[in-house]
């Protein structure tokens, strides 16, 4: 009969290590450069609008607050020059978030870029750009950098340090819950000491990247203003800037958390004072925990849009309770693999504390899913929606494994193997430490020890006739060797007794099983963290508006763009629409017809009609006069009364081929 075997530990690592490599490249290049929670809904003028006469600014809408500085809005002129004056101005009512840049008077004609770069709320960079024309387009010389906001190196870099930091985390938070509460006898435990160090140390390092990477990261993209100083100290001021400062104050308190629990707490013999002393751990422990949670809840999604005073602290918990779980069960993993003398108590125990952190990570789950998608639409058109389900689908792969580990828990025996002893004396058990921290294989090594003829003993010249030996001198590195392969035979067979356990062998193939799954589920959480939310996707391709939508213009000319398509020759193109001033009364109305390429397109007929339904007035026809190539007009285009006008464009590009295209926008 053949008795299972654990996986080797060096192949197992490194297999583990191998896919949580690939797997987290395959998300992170994978996705698109990280969009943020607020989208630009508007602006005004309007993407591809062509005005009649220059107007005093350029205002700019968005779904959630954002942080502007001087150069976060630009107009450029057609030659690529500064068109704005710098200034910033605040547009903002009620819930409405609008900014704007004031223009230079005496713009001439032309076409008009405007680029603008700036920082959401959830601390994610945004940026875009768009045109408009004044009289009639042109060519431009403007050319916008091509790398999206937070992409390039620099974006790359800062995906794996906030990767890193959410890992350090959990392993640092995980793994001292994992000893105060499951196991205290893993204090003294040098593997386990060694895996809550690295945690963190991990998120120490991740965190002060991240804070040299940030002013780049939102800004110009370059790697080498990492060392800009200047850069660094605007980032303090920023509110990201202060919570990943905030985290390297609480991280001090975390490393005199980390002192205690493996220094005072692991040498107290005293069950009171170490029942005392893990008390006061596990308080001060809690309050350091959420506090490092709670940079990531003041700082990223949970601190916008609705309900944020209850978002933040459903999610501490909600990264508490995956801490607990994950970092707990890499914790776990260790001591299974290089201190299986880890009692069955303790994973029975680090069980039932997974049972809770599943419970409050599904509870908190759903109430955040719930604020950030909105929608079952969401749910599924939106990547944020989609991320959701591929994180849903690996919590749900990764509870049922854990429920296979359950039922190993319950089949270990309830004593654990016995061992061999080590051999005695202080040469034998150094020896042994020093094979068991050198890393050296066991296998291939004789079951018995040698000779002692070939240990190195020799016999003196006058040694007696009938074979008894005269007293012998030990060759000193032929000892030493002897007592390495001894230590090497006792610990082969401690490991060979270790693997005769079928029921720990199940039970630590199954935790590993658990660690891959859950090395995935945080890459996922990772890129889902700088994802635009459903939600707010969804709210922005409504407002995008659509042919038929209705578009909003107090107290500003309306401008438009049609695309048409007759279905003959030639017969593709876009009608951009200029009605000012936008109200009632006489109107100028402009129109331009362009191909797809943006060339004006001469047509032989346009007509316009204008209708307000709801007070039966209409529709109203307007006959333009060709100007020029592609552009005709109407002066005194009367709307007598305010509301929603439906606005219909009939472009006729041959004899029989026309369409008519329309548009509903608002008159004050």
């Amino acid at each position: 009969m053949t008795t299972p075997t654990a996986p080797r530990l060096g192949t197992a690592l490194a297999r583990l290590l191998v896919l949580a490599a690939a797997l987290l490249g395959v998300l992170l290049t994978g996705a698109a450069p990280a969009s943020a929670h607020a989208a630009l809904t508007g602006s005004d003028p309007q993407d591809g609008a062509v005005v009649a006469t220059a107007p005093k600014e350029v205002g700019l809408t968005f779904s959630e607050q954002v942080a502007m500085s001087p150069d976060s809005i630009r107009v450029l002129d057609p030659s690529g020059r500064r068109a704005d004056t710098g200034e910033i101005i605040d547009l903002c009512s009620g819930a409405v978030v609008k900014y704007g840049v004031a223009l230079r008077a005496g713009l001439p004609d032309g076409t008009y870029t405007v680029a603008w770069q700036t920082v959401s709320a959830d601390s994610h960079p945004i940026a875009g750009a768009f045109t408009f024309s004044i009289g009639a387009p042109s060519a431009t010389s403007v050319a916008l950098p091509e790398q999206a906001a937070g992409g390039g190196v620099v974006g790359a870099l800062y995906g794996i340090a906030r990767y890193l930091s959410y890992a350090g985390f959990a392993v640092l938070v995980g793994g001292g819950a994992f000893v105060l509460l499951c196991w205290p006898r893993g204090a003294g435990v040098r593997p386990v000491q060694q895996t809550v160090v690295r945690g963190w140390l991990t998120l120490t390092g991740a965190t002060l990247v991240m804070l040299l990477l940030r002013g780049p990261y939102t800004g110009s993209g370059k790697l080498a203003d990492v060392f800009d100083l200047g850069g660094l100290q605007a980032v303090l001021q920023t509110k990201t800037g202060a919570a990943l400062t905030s985290r390297l104050l609480l991280l001090g308190a975390a490393a005199l958390f980390v002192a205690v629990l493996f220094g005072a707490y692991a040498r107290r013999t005293d069950p009171k004072e170490r029942k005392d002393l893990a008390f006061g751990l596990g308080l001060g422990g809690t309050v350091v925990a959420a506090g490092i949670a709670g940079t990531w809840a003041l700082a990223e999604h949970a601190s916008t849009g609705i309900q944020p005073g209850i978002a933040m602290p459903v999610d501490i918990l909600h990264l508490l309770a995956v801490a607990t779980w994950l970092g707990g069960l890499t914790t776990l993993l260790v001591a299974l693999y290089r201190a299986p003398s880890v009692e069955r108590a303790a994973v029975e125990r680090f069980s039932r504390v997974a049972f809770v952190s599943v419970a409050v990570l599904v509870a908190t789950g759903v109430y955040q899913s719930w604020r950030q998608v909105g929608s079952w639409s969401a749910l599924t058109g939106t990547r944020y929606g989609q991320l959701l389900l591929v994180k849903i689908g690996l919590v749900a792969v990764l509870v049922g494994i854990a429920w296979i580990s359950r039922r190993w828990t319950r089949r270990l025996a309830e004593r654990a193997p016995t061992l061999p002893e080590p051999e005695s004396g202080s040469e034998a058990e150094g020896a042994e430490k020093d094979l068991e921290d050198e890393g050296l294989e066991n296998e291939g090594l004789a079951d018995e020890a040698p000779d002692d003829e070939d240990a190195g003993y020799d016999r003196p010249a006058d040694a007696d006739a009938d074979g008894e030996d005269a007293p012998k001198e030990i060759d000193p590195e032929r000892a030493a060797q002897l007592a390495r392969q001894r230590a090497a035979v006792a610990t082969a067979r401690r490991k060979k007794a270790r693997d005769a356990d079928p029921e720990r062998t199940g039970l630590r193939r199954s935790v590993l099983t658990e660690a891959a799954v859950a090395v995935v589920l945080l890459a996922v959480t990772t890129v889902l963290t700088s994802t635009e939310p459903g939600r707010t996707e969804e709210e922005a391709a409504r407002t995008g508006g659509t042919t038929a939508g209705s578009t909003a213009v107090p107290d500003r000319p309306v401008d438009f763009r049609l695309p048409f398509d007759t279905g003959g020759v030639d017969g593709k193109g876009v009608v951009r629409l200029s009605l000012d001033p936008g109200r009632t009364g006489a109107n100028a109305l402009h129109l331009f017809v362009e191909r797809p390429n943006g060339k004006p397109l001469d047509v032989p007929e346009i007509k316009v009609n204008l209708t307000l339904e709801e007070k039966g007035v209409g529709p109203l026809p307007v006959a333009p006069d060709r100007i020029q190539t592609g552009h005709w007009s109407a002066s005194g285009v009367q709307l007598p009364l305010p509301g929603e006008w439906r606005i219909q464009v009939t472009v006729r590009t041959s004899e029989i081929d026309q369409t008519t295209i329309e548009k509903n926008v608002k008159i004050g």
